[in-house]
């Protein structure tokens, strides 16, 4: 399999806002390890452009968003620092495709976490804080019909995320019962628990930590670490304000212009 040429379809599709057939259309036989060596071109075509990467994100790890992509395992992306918005910052819809919006936790790490073997325990001794956050992601392949493969391909359908201004310390927040609401031009569209994210979103930041061993991949001290959605992405256009509120925790918005 040519990961390179797949990797460049990819490349191309994003730096040009179109989209393109399912990779796993033309490569049936493509594997998750040959999604993410597609993925690590990438990755790495951006490092050698002089791009910082500032984090990672683990994704499908709700049973909300795993019955949106018909997927039952999680993947997991790069996050770059020309990704990031600041909390209330303008996304321009233009530079994007077909974008959705996530409510989600960040971890901020002030210790490396190395696989296997990361325990829930590690993710919480290494973690200073926890914020709200949204992401925005979006797809380079037709009509958002992916099938895992296509989207591990594709980083993860990662486009933009956000952080907001309120910092908590782990040990403050009840990573079980934190309820979240997720609110599109002040209509509630969804809510959910942190539970919903594998039970405890630290989990599914262990889980990232060992999925990444099998490249020899960390999660490095001072990075923002997305843990996943807690409930199903919802469309966006231009003139839409999305909020994710969490209990105890305070927001974070993000405004869509054309």
């Amino acid at each position: 399999m040519d990961y390179k040429k797949l990797a460049d379809a990819l490349f191309e599709a994003e730096k040009n806002r179109v989209q393109i057939d399912r990779l796993t259309d033309e490569n049936p036989e493509m594997t998750v390890e040959d999604a993410y060596r597609v993925q690590l071109e990438n990755v790495n075509r951006r490092l050698t452009n002089g791009e910082k990467l500032i984090g990672m994100k683990i994704g499908l790890t709700s049973q909300g968003m795993q019955k949106l992509l018909n997927v039952d395992v999680p993947d997991y992306g790069h996050l770059f620092a020309n990704m990031i918005l600041t909390d209330g910052q303008v996304c321009h819809v233009s530079e994007l495709i077909q974008p959705k919006v996530e409510g989600e936790l960040s971890f901020c790490l002030n210790k490396t976490l190395k696989g296997p073997g990361v325990t829930v325990a590690d993710v919480y001794e290494a973690t200073s804080y926890v914020v709200p956050s949204l992401e925005i992601v979006d797809s380079r392949i037709k009509d958002w019909k992916i099938k895992l493969q296509d989207t591990i391909a594709d980083n993860g359908s990662s486009a933009r995320f956000m952080v907001g201004s309120g910092m908590t310390p782990i040990e403050k927040v009840d990573m079980r019962l934190t309820g979240m609401t997720l609110e599109k031009n002040g209509e509630l569209i969804n809510s959910g628990t942190t539970a919903e994210v594998w039970g405890n979103p630290a989990a599914a930041v262990a889980c990232l930590a060992n999925m990444l061993a099998e490249f020899d991949i960390e999660l490095k001290a001072g990075s923002i670490v997305m843990a996943g959605a807690l409930t199903a992405a919802i469309p966006v256009g231009a003139g839409d304000v999305v909020t994710a509120s969490f209990c105890g925790m305070g927001s974070v918005s993000a405004k869509f212009v054309k």
